[in-house]
């Protein structure tokens, strides 16, 4: 018995080590980039001379490129695997952070962001990937508990860690940084982890694969939850991605260090919310209460968190974005939601569809809040009115509740646990 045992801690270990641990790197990545552009948000304006609308399809445009890449990303993890694919895209990464490093004008750093996105677009989708390939079903929720915690420390890092660096670093060493960061994940995960005998053998061809997605695009069970997923997800990627330190310093009057610790509290409660999410959906599912009215019930919570800010009331107090950080992470639920209604060799596809639309949105929500704060003139230091972000937080907010109520038209099936499945 002690010499199996000690075989199985072997095993457990050799898959945290060489396998979640390379991946984990590279998704820690990916929310990193996601978020950086919230704080050097002042730097970007002050150097290009641009204006909120201009920023956010700066920042945006990092959506583009990962919206469209998860629509191929499904067929190439199921053909070549998880670490040939995920090694690949994050050369992309390198070049984008190059790219941004070297930009002088708006358009070559847009290129630059869109890039980047690319490369980080398989950063939780390949990982999950891994997971079903190297462990048993019932440890898959407690793996990607840890993927969903990397995520979450990678915005950690993008907030008071990116503002202190910045004090020695310009913000194009900061990108030349990041480049050499992607470069070593992405050599990490080539090179060290290990293909899963037989994992690459394929049951069905390219083009049947293909096919399955015109098959998934005409279902209704997608587009009934697809609204309320992507205003949710979108709307919490563009808020915490971007606007919240520019709301900060416009509606809140706080310095750059003052909000940086408030996105650093958010990210906290962000990275806690990711784990949290889980344990309640399956103590809530143990007394009979489904995840379809955890979604709604949490949905409407987060929409009144937003109502809070789009008033400008309570706008520095932490409690108000431990909140939003906390509710805006219960749409994550979607994904167990979704995939309890499709076979087992069809989630893969599912999901990362989900995934595109969700971050194809997040294109137009991080954009679009900016083309509306923009409608307002500057102040003389260069601050927005508070009334421009009460219109562009309180859209989403109206946008949400048609979703909530979209969504309850038609009755829809729900995983019999308590799991999420994050999006990328």
């Amino acid at each position: 018995m002690s010499d199996s045992n000690n075989t199985a801690q072997k095993s457990v270990l050799f898959i945290a080590l060489r396998v979640l641990l390379p991946f984990a790197a590279g998704y820690f990545l990916s929310y990193l980039f996601r978020s950086v552009n919230a704080v050097i948000a002042p730097n970007l304006q002050s150097d290009l001379g641009i204006g909120a609308g201009d920023l956010g399809s700066l920042t945006a445009a990092y959506f583009v490129f990962f919206a469209l890449a998860q629509f191929p990303l499904g067929v190439l993890l199921d053909r070549y695997g998880p670490r040939r694919v995920q090694a690949c895209f994050l050369l992309f990464a390198v070049l984008g952070s190059v790219i941004f490093a070297l930009g002088q004008s708006l358009y070559m750093l847009a290129f630059g962001r869109a890039m980047i996105g690319l490369g980080v677009a398989g950063g939780l989708m390949s990982a999950m990937k891994a997971i079903t390939l190297w462990l048993p079903q019932e440890r898959w929720p407690l793996a990607n508990g840890i993927f969903m915690t990397a995520g979450g420390l990678g915005a950690l890092a993008a907030t008071l860690p990116v503002e202190m660096l910045l004090h020695w670093l310009a913000w194009p060493a900061l990108f030349w940084l990041l480049a050499l960061c992607s470069l070593l994940a992405s050599a990490t995960i080539f090179f060290v982890v290990p293909d899963k005998p037989g994992s690459l053998a394929q049951t069905e061809g390219l083009f049947a694969q293909i096919r399955g997605y015109t098959v998934y695009l005409t279902d209704r069970r997608i587009w009934r939850i697809t609204p309320i997923s992507m205003i949710g997800m979108a709307t919490g990627i563009a808020i915490q991605g971007l606007w919240t330190g520019p709301y900060l310093r416009d509606v809140g009057g706080l310095n750059r260090q003052e909000a940086a610790e408030l996105q650093f509290l958010l990210a906290l409660a962000l990275t806690f919310g990711f784990t949290l999410t889980g344990i309640v959906a399956d103590r809530l599912a143990r007394i009979g209460i489904t995840l379809k009215s955890m979604l709604c019930m949490s949905i409407t919570g987060y929409a009144m968190v937003m109502l809070v800010m789009a008033g400008g009331w309570a706008a520095t107090n932490p409690l108000l974005w431990i909140a939003f950080g906390l509710f805006s992470n219960t749409t994550v639920l979607a994904y167990p939601i979704l995939g309890a209604q499709f076979p087992i060799q069809a989630i893969g596809r599912v999901n990362t569809m989900l995934n595109g639309v969700v971050f194809g949105f997040a294109f137009v929500a991080q954009a679009g809040l900016g083309w509306i704060i923009d409608l307002w003139p500057r102040g003389p230091q260069g601050q927005y009115p508070a009334e421009a972000y009460s219109w562009a937080f309180g859209i989403p907010v109206v946008l949400m509740i048609l979703g909530v109520i979209w969504y309850l038209q038609e009755p829809a099936s729900n995983a019999p646990g308590g799991g999420s499945k994050p999006q990328d």
